[in-house]
């Protein structure tokens, strides 16, 4: 037996990040398959790769190139395929490129006025290869940026064409297979995508767009990824009856107000997902016009086919814990899937067979199955107080300390890290972290809390944030940790909370307001609500209003939830790390909560990584991250980690 904390593990932060490869986004053009790969070993940047039909494999993007499009900042959807041809975007950059089938790569777009003032996300090429449609922002005038769905020749003539523009976000534009309508999603402030957005549909003729107009959007549905059916009927997810699922929407010509959506899915599950990101895909269409769809529960994935008429028919593949970025071309469905034991891997399963083939297999990790047991699923009640008859529920991934060889002492419980998710619209990750297994395979016990406001739960889950950020998660986080507490799995004396972003948010209200955490990590945390309404980027400079309240009206609320205005509270020991070039939350935020600590003593450690955005990609920053944060917890409960760690500098904490 050894003490909790000390465990020697496998896991570590080499494992973690040398030949680490997220995979996402596939895209199949004919009988190739691509995918993009985000590797840390090389500076976080995305390499694009193609498969061929005979299994040979081939990176297509040149030497350092990093596909990666800063549209929202967010990202996602910054290539696409059409005929060989590679269109994508460089980080450095943002410049739209063709790379051809035989490596020419030709520049489409021009120069912009200053350092990334002209940016392109989730395009598609026209049926006659002329023009490639997507999204446009322009960072070319003072102000807030502006958005457009626009079109950009693919000649290199440098020739750009907006389609529609005066809305403040556009995503997913879609060209209808005969190439003679447009249709896309589009939404204004103070509004996010989750909340309620619009469909549009135009016609499209000769590089022109005419006839726009709504055809969904009650004000109510945040619709996502619309798509045209090969026989060109156009489709959309819709959160109109609680639950995102696919829905038959009008063509041009039908008015919103006189359409009622056909249903194609009605699971009590999510087949959405949120527009954090361009270029997510939760189904597609078979050769007959079935609907082939990813649907979300509490223990995973599923893929299922909705026939052509409505009715879900039958299970394609066995449930995994995540399905994304799925494709159907032909008989055939491909899409990123990952499991609590293995990393996400691309596949493939035939429609008609239902023969799963794996195309681009997960690194063999060489781990003992016994540190990789899957999580509980636990629900809790919460709230103000958890002890009433009435009092809401929330929802967490609890993962208890996992070792082969190695039990804690019979007279001693396990600390606990409280993992909060960003977003806040975000949700628990139900698949294999390392970053997860790193602290229990060292004798952690580990909550992935999907609090009220996660998506996975329907619409009115995920609207019990509305008003509430800083008030119902940091309630569920203080919640979870009692009810483990309660249970007799953790001991109360060692509770660590770590979250970033939104959830780093969350850990400095939840150590700000309540006495129960002991510790806690701050990732790009938010420390001013009022410095974040005034100073953020586009997409996000409203979001607080749905949260906490209209801005700058409820300027009173946005002071009172600010963790930097209520420094007397703060007693436990807290870590912070921060990229330096982050757009979303500035690295003020986490320098004036350093500063609130240190006038006050509170013991307390700074991280900051040059060189680094809103999440850390590079390879040694993920190191010194997690290994920092292992080291402060030894150092704060009292205990001995195994590994070889770089010391971390904690101010007004006693020396050893």
């Amino acid at each position: 037996m050894s003490a909790y904390g000390t465990w020697p593990s496998p896991i570590d932060t080499g494992l973690i990040t040398s030949g680490a490869v997220g995979v996402a986004e596939v895209v199949v053009d004919g009988d190739d398959v691509w995918w993009g790969e985000s590797r840390p070993d090389e500076g976080g940047r995305t390499a694009i790769m193609r498969r061929s039909a005979e299994g040979d494999l081939t990176e297509v993007t040149p030497g350092a190139f990093n596909c990666r499009t800063r549209v929202h900042e967010y990202g996602g959807g910054g290539w696409w395929v059409d005929g060989g041809a590679l269109f994508c975007v460089d980080f450095a950059d943002q410049r739209l490129r063709r790379i051809d089938p035989d490596g020419t790569i030709q520049l489409l777009s021009p120069a912009p006025i200053g350092p990334a003032g002209l940016r392109f996300a989730d395009g598609r090429v026209t049926p006659d290869g002329r023009w490639y449609v997507c999204v446009i922002e322009r960072h070319d005038g003072p102000g807030e940026p502006s958005n457009e769905v626009g079109m950009v020749a693919t000649d290199g003539s440098l020739e750009i064409r907006t389609l529609s523009s005066g809305a403040d976000f556009y995503a997913a534009p879609r060209i209808s297979p005969d190439g003679r309508s447009l249709a896309w999603i589009q939404w204004n402030h103070p509004l996010m995508p989750w909340d309620a957005t619009e469909l549009w549909v135009a016609e499209l003729a000769d590089g022109e767009v005419s006839g726009a107009h709504k055809v969904l959007g009650n004000g109510q549905e945040a619709l996502v990824q619309p798509e045209w059916s090969p026989d060109g009927v156009l489709h959309v997810i819709t959160d109109r009856d609680e639950w995102w699922n696919v829905v038959r929407a009008p063509g041009p010509g039908a008015p919103a107000a006189q359409f009622d959506p056909v249903v194609v899915t009605s699971h009590q599950a999510e087949v959405g997902v949120p527009h954090w990101v361009f270029g997510q895909s939760r189904y597609g269409f078979g050769p007959a016009g079935e609907v082939v769809h990813a649907v979300g529960s509490a223990t995973g994935d599923q893929l299922r086919i909705a026939t052509a008429g409505g009715v879900d028919d039958t299970d394609l593949a066995s449930a995994a814990s995540t399905i994304s970025s799925l494709r159907v071309v032909g008989n055939r469905a491909v899409f990123v899937q990952g499991s609590h034991q293995v990393e996400p891997e691309v596949c493939a399963v035939d429609i008609e067979s239902s023969e799963v083939e794996t195309l681009r297999p997960a690194r063999d990790l060489g781990l003992d199955a016994r540190f990789l047991t899957a999580p509980e699923q636990i629900t809790f009640a919460t709230g103000p107080d958890p002890s009433a008859p009435d009092a809401p529920l929330a929802h967490a991934l609890l993962y208890r300390p996992a070792h082969p060889s190695i039990l804690g002492p019979d007279d001693e419980l396990p600390p606990l890290v409280v993992l909060i998710h960003g977003g806040p619209t975000s949700a628990a990750r139900n698949q294999l972290q390392l970053g997860v297994r790193f602290w229990t395979s060292r004798g952690f016990v580990v909550a992935d809390v999907d609090y009220r406001g996660s998506t996975g739960y329907g619409r009115s889950y995920r609207q019990q944030l509305n008003e509430a950020w800083g008030i119902a998660d940091v309630e569920d986080a203080v919640a979870v940790t009692r009810f483990l507490g309660v249970e007799g799995i953790v001991d109360p004396a060692r509770l660590a909370i770590r979250g970033g972003s939104a959830g780093g948010f969350t850990v400095l209200a939840a150590h700000t307001f309540h006495d129960v955490f002991t510790a806690g990590a701050s990732h790009y945390g938010v420390a001013d609500l009022t410095a974040l309404a005034e100073d953020t980027h586009k997409f996000e400079s409203r979001y607080l209003d749905s949260m906490i309240g209209a801005w700058p009206d409820t300027r009173d609320r946005y002071e009172a939830r600010s963790p930097i205005n209520h420094t007397d509270g703060l007693s436990a020991p807290l870590i912070l790390f921060q990229g330096l070039e982050d757009e979303i939350v500035p690295p003020n935020q986490a320098e004036m909560m350093v500063a609130a600590l240190d006038a006050k003593g509170v013991p307390h450690a700074y991280v900051p990584f040059d060189g680094e955005q809103h999440g850390f990609r590079r390879a040694e920053n993920i190191r010194a991250a997690l290994e920092g944060e292992l080291y402060f917890y030894g150092r704060v409960f009292g205990f001995d980690p195994a590994d070889e760690l770089a010391p971390v500098p904690i101010t007004h904490l006693d020396p050893v």
